[in-house]
Parts: C-alpha cells; sequence; structure tokens
C-alpha cells in the first residue's frame, strides 16, 4: 500500500532540509535588521541619558535661548533657538539651489546629452562627492565668500524689507553669513541628488515613454508626463538624502560660517553655528559631565530633527520610492 505524502518521512525530511536555508537566511536578513534599529534606539538613549542632567540645571530656556554659555557648570545657560535657526535656514536654502540644478542635470544626461558625452559628465559630477569637506570649506572662505558680497548686498538693498533678506547680526562684507553656507552646502549636496535622480529617470519604463511619443508628444511633454511623475519619489528620497548631509555637515559650515555675538534674526546674511559645527567647535572642552551634557542636548536635538525630516519625506514620497 502506498504511504500517504503528507504523512512521508522521507519526503518530510527533504522539506526540512530544503527549507533550512531559507529559514537561516530569514533569520540573518532579520537579525541585520533588528540591529540597525537597536544601535539607533541605543544612540538615541545614551543622548537622552547624557543631556537630561544638563537640561535639568540649565537656567535659561532650552528651547527659546539665544545664548549657549557653558564654561561655568554651575551656571549653565543654553538653547536651540540659534543653532535651529542657523541650521534649518543653511541647509532649506541649499536644498533650494541644488534641488532644481540636480534635477536639471540629471534631465539632461538622461534625456537629451548623447551617450558619449553623458557618461564623462555623469563621472564628473558623481566625483564631487568624493572631495573633502574642508576642501569645500576652504573654497567658500577663501574664495566663494567675496564672490558672493555683491549678490548679498544687491539682496539686502532690494528686498530688505522681507525678513529674509534683511541686515543679519554680522557684516555682509567678507562674507560668512548663512546665504555663503548654503551656497557652499548646495555644492556639496549636488552630485548626491543629482545621482539619486539619474538612477530614477532612467528606470522609467520605455512603454510609458513610447506610448507618449506615440500621441504626439514633444520632448518636453515626454520628460514632463512620464519621467517626471514616475520619478517623483525618488526625486524627494535623493532630495532627502542631501539634506540631511547638510544638516549634519560640519567642517564646511565651521570654516564659513562667521561667530555672531548678538542673537539671530531670521536673516540669510545673519552668521553663527548650526547644530554640528557648534559641537565640533567646542569638542576639545569636553572634561565637565554638565557642560559636556549641554552639547550633547543639541546633538539630541539634531538627531530628532534628522529623523522628523525623513519621515516628513516619506509621506511626501507616497510612502515609497520608485525604481
Amino acid at each position: 500500500m502506498p504511504s500517504d505524502p503528507d504523512t512521508d518521512p522521507a519526503k518530510s525530511t527533504r522539506a526540512g532540509v530544503s527549507n533550512k536555508p531559507e529559514l537561516i537566511f530569514r533569520s540573518l536578513a532579520t537579525a541585520a535588521g533588528a540591529t540597525i534599529v537597536a544601535a539607533i534606539a541605543l544612540i538615541a538613549l545614551f543622548l537622552l541619558i547624557r543631556a537630561v542632567p544638563s537640561i535639568g540645571a540649565n537656567k535659561a530656556n532650552f528651547f527659546t535661548s539665544g545664548q549657549f554659555n557653558t564654561n561655568d557648570a554651575n551656571n549653565l545657560k543654553f538653547g536651540i533657538r540659534d543653532l535651529f535657526m542657523v541650521t534649518v535656514m543653511s541647509a532649506v536654502m541649499a536644498l533650494v539651489i541644488a534641488v532644481p540644478v540636480g534635477v536639471g542635470i540629471a534631465l539632461f544626461l538622461t534625456q537629451y546629452a548623447p551617450k558619449a558625452l553623458a557618461r564623462p559628465f555623469s563621472m564628473l559630477v558623481d566625483l564631487l562627492a568624493a572631495v573633502p569637506s574642508i576642501v569645500f570649506g576652504l573654497w567658500g572662505f577663501l574664495v566663494l565668500a567675496e564672490k558672493l558680497v555683491p549678490v548679498e548686498k544687491f539682496f539686502n538693498n532690494t528686498f530688505g524689507w522681507f525678513f529674509l533678506f534683511k541686515s543679519g547680526n554680522v557684516s555682509i562684507d567678507g562674507g560668512g553669513t548663512i546665504f555663503t553656507a548654503g551656497v557652499v552646502l548646495a555644492v556639496m549636496i549636488l552630485p548626491i541628488i543629482t545621482s539619486v535622480s539619474r538612477e530614477v529617470f532612467n528606470l522609467t519604463p520605455r512603454a510609458h515613454i513610447e506610448a507618449a511619443q506615440a500621441l504626439g508628444a514633444t520632448k518636453w511633454e515626454v520628460v514632463r508626463m512620464t519621467v517626471l511623475p514616475y520619478g517623483r519619489s525618488g526625486v524627494i528620497a535623493g532630495s532627502m538624502l542631501g539634506l540631511g548631509r547638510a544638516l549634519g555637515e560640519t567642517i564646511a559650515v565651521l570654516i564659513v560660517l562667521r561667530t555672531a555675538q548678538q542673537a539671530g534674526h531670521w536673516s540669510l546674511f545673519d552668521g553663527g553655528y548650526t547644530f554640528a559645527s557648534k559641537i565640533a567647535s567646542a569638542a576639545s572642552e569636553f572634561s565637565q559631565a554638565l557642560p559636556t551634557g549641554a552639547y550633547i542636548a543639541a546633538g539630541f536635538v539634531l538627531f530628532v530633527l534628522t529623523f522628523v525630516v525623513n519621515a516628513l519625506a516619506r509621506v511626501a514620497a507616497g510612502g515609497k520610492v520608485n525604481g
């Protein structure tokens, strides 16, 4: 009498053997994902534990104060208002400049440029990502800042009635303002945005493009109706990667931005520190727990800000990235 396949020991053994590699791989993949989540959670926990005592000893409002005085451990007065302002304004300005330029370059390389030109040009753009931050900082401080002074004065004189272009807490002469830092950061994040956008545009289904051409669409109409809608989520993802670098950039901003003795005015012509540059500027003085905790508290805010930005990006992208 033939054995029942469902109860055949030989077949059950073979099924168990065949499923074993899949179970091992699934376990390893799950462990890898859990490791990342655990690492992020532990970093957040570490920052929070080290920051709470300093925040408790703080004699200024942590969220609204513009001063950051940690010289006396018994009289801590620090707040993140100006750090938040400079960080957000410089990063957003970089994004406003870099996204249109990066998307334009990506469209040119994928839709308009001949392959003989597109390949070396793509390599050239990608090489910008390999330039060290300190080189961008020196270039911005020694070359770009002076060249941007006429531009900054034009905006200040013409649109000074608008808060973004009114006179700031540092002199425009000599550069070193948020405006200058934003331009430097835009150049730094341009390769990231361009690279991601180019790859997504290249993945646009050929059938979509041919369908638009069959309807008599021009080249721009093909780009507008097929390439850009398909690559929208990818462009957002690339932009958020660039924004993440701009928010956390340290050395270049530390070199370019001038220090300010007065509180900022939400002007592009303010000076000061970002979260990252402020922490880096005082890293050699991290010897006492409470003053060090003040900087860790600022780092925790930057940590949370990065998560919020990425969450908003996922919502804007519809929860998915094409390609």
